[in-house]
């Protein structure tokens, strides 16, 4: 079933370039629990406010993601998506998706294509919002390999397998027709790459704030957490010369069409 809007009217979002109007339907494709909100947590708060509507698609569900031992890999991923969940709910996001693919080991195989396509048959969203498909070797945890067979599996659903009808014939027999996703917004983009988008969640960094602290498997460890997510956003406003004190995510924007 395609998700109600909640809107029937859509807003706008701030993005360095000016005024952007807010899609009807985002879906979001990351690798593990916590990925959307390290990436995008502050502008998926802004088009919520705006009227889209934005569902999340999660290829894992993070059950690798702890050295803690003492923990079995079945409680570790209860746990994190019981955390997912209460983040998507503090930027407004109810509509989640686990692809339960295994945790460390994504691969961009036909298998993940099909799981990724059967939801954005069933979103049909407007944009998809996804993880780069190159490393940034300036922060490792960015170039995690599942991140980026996520990335290339996100690309390759998105184009050419949900819109194709004779890609995985399968989900035409489950009744999920095919989709055309007008654009890609990959996150975490250095600002010289391609056509880039900077938006401004200085209004809802807080937001993304609360949702990674829900994360609490993953954030305790970190020292002075809404400090460092300050400098980073601080730091992506600045390279898109924003006024001082804005914070913003950027984006590199790819026409899907």
């Amino acid at each position: 079933m395609t998700p109600t809007l909640h809107n029937a009217v859509l807003g706008t979002i701030s993005t360095a370039k000016g005024d952007k109007t807010a899609p009807p339907r985002v879906l979001v494709v990351v690798a593990h629990p916590d990925d959307v909100d390290f990436g995008t947590a502050g502008t998926m708060a802004a088009l919520i406010s705006a009227g889209s509507h934005v569902s999340y698609c999660l290829v894992t569900n993070g059950d690798a993601g702890d050295d803690d031992l003492t923990r079995t890999s079945d409680e570790l991923a209860t746990l994190r998506q019981s955390e997912q969940m209460a983040a998507g709910l503090a930027v407004g996001v109810e509509d989640l998706h686990w692809l339960n693919h295994p945790d460390g080991r994504v691969e961009n195989n036909l298998s993940l294509r099909r799981d990724i396509s059967r939801v954005i048959r069933l979103v049909r969203p407007d944009v998809v919002v996804t993880q780069p498909t190159s490393a940034n070797w300036d922060r490792i945890y960015g170039a995690h390999p599942d991140h980026l067979a996520t990335a290339w599996a996100t690309m390759a659903a998105v184009y050419p397998d949900s819109r194709n009808p004779r890609s995985h014939p399968e989900l035409l027999a489950e009744g999920h027709e095919p989709h055309t996703v007008s654009e890609v917004w990959m996150m975490w983009m250095a600002a010289s790459e391609g056509t880039m988008m900077h938006v401004d969640i200085t209004a809802t960094f807080e937001k993304k704030v609360a949702a990674l602290r829900c994360h609490s498997s993953q954030t305790d460890r970190i020292e002075d957490l809404e400090e460092l997510l300050r400098e980073w956003a601080a730091g992506v406003a600045a390279s898109a010369r924003m006024e001082p004190g804005l914070l913003a995510e950027g984006f590199r924007v790819i026409n899907t069409e």
